[in-house]
């Protein structure tokens, strides 16, 4: 009888939790947030975490969700900034002569590159994909500036 009490205690307190979190506006927008972080939407997870954490400054959920959503943001960026940086130093390699500014121009940008890279400061819950990604564009312009600096 005992035992019996206790679980329908803790089944009713359980129930009780979860409809406050489902009906809490805070919580609702944490958890679309979440699942747009999960499917790499990080712009929108931002988005929707500020809102929820502006509702409720204690939504430790919304939280975490606007830290990770920017640090996979700068990944992004990162990533971004090396798909035209590459663009823009095929195009400089393809020119019949490479002049002095145009070394200058590549390496400037591979500096900018890796310093950036270096900044950077992956969390557990950042994408595998995106840090190796950004991994791979740090060995290449690491590589390049290595080239262009003799």
């Amino acid at each position: 009888m005992n035992t019996k009490l206790i679980s329908l205690s803790a089944l009713i307190l359980l129930s009780l939790m979860i409809i406050s979190v489902v009906l809490n506006p805070s919580y609702q927008k944490s958890i679309q947030a979440k699942y747009y972080f999960e499917t790499g939407e990080y712009e929108e997870a931002l988005v929707l975490a500020k809102e929820a954490f502006a509702i409720d400054v204690y939504n430790r959920m919304s939280s975490t969700i606007m830290s990770q959503s920017l640090i996979a943001l700068k990944y992004k960026s990162y990533i971004d900034d090396g798909k035209k940086y590459t663009l823009e130093i095929e195009k400089i390699a393809n020119k019949e002569v490479i002049l002095e500014n145009d070394r200058a121009k590549i390496r400037i940008i591979c500096e900018i590159m890796v310093s950036s890279y270096l900044k950077l400061a992956p969390s557990v819950v950042t994408d595998k994909e995106l840090v190796k990604t950004a991994g791979e564009y740090y060995i290449k312009f690491e590589k390049l500036l290595a080239k262009v600096t003799r």
